[in-house]
């Protein structure tokens, strides 16, 4: 039985086999879950997985790639569509903060942030992920700039940057339990300087 699965998930070369990648990727959630961040290994995740260390290495180049997946594949936040920028940024740093809290999630992801500082392949997977989630975070402005609610010459990505700076920064200091009336004060804040001229 044992050989028909292995034999069933064998590797299909450079492009993903996906139930070989599931395979892996819960098996680099139960590593996690059981040595935390510090003794997560890719052996650790090939042997859980039983898969072949370069199998992983060809979809997920470093650890810190495979634990960005895996933090993507864990990661649930809603990012809120209310029609007023002041209502989906702070319900969105509040779904963020609950889940870092609630989840391994949020150690996970500042120990990725502390490696990226020493480790040159985790620095690029970090930067990687960021770019999308600055994107990702841009939709929520630029929704804002159609409505009119922000000037027309504001710069999206710079608007994502300081809300992922507020989140970063709150993490890294274990500081993710702000009530939500702060949260709401940091994004008025921060409207105040990117409103619309007659708002």
């Amino acid at each position: 039985m044992a050989e028909e699965a292995d034999t069933a998930r064998k590797s299909i070369g450079a492009r993903r086999n996906p139930d070989s990648a599931d395979a892996i990727l819960e098996a680099a959630e139960a590593v996690l879950v059981e040595a935390g961040y510090a003794g997560f290994s890719i052996e650790a995740v090939a042997r859980r997985a039983r898969a072949g260390k370069p199998t992983i290495y060809r979809w997920w180049p470093s650890k810190a790639a495979l634990l960005l997946e895996v933090y993507q594949r864990q990661k649930r936040v809603d990012v809120p569509d209310t029609g007023k920028l002041e209502e989906d940024l702070v319900g969105f740093l509040m779904n963020l903060f609950t889940h870092w809290r609630e989840t391994s999630s949020g150690s996970v992801f500042r120990s990725l942030i502390a490696e990226a500082q020493s480790d040159e392949t985790a620095a690029e997977a970090l930067a990687d992920y960021a770019g999308g989630r600055r994107t990702h975070t841009g939709q929520i402005i630029e929704r804002a700039k159609a409505r009119g609610e922000i000037a027309s010459d504001i710069d999206l990505g710079v608007v994502a940057d300081l809300v992922a700076s507020y989140a970063w920064r709150h993490l890294l200091t274990n500081r993710i339990d702000e009530s939500e009336a702060t949260i709401r004060k940091v994004v008025r804040y921060l409207l105040q300087g990117i409103a619309a001229p007659d708002r």
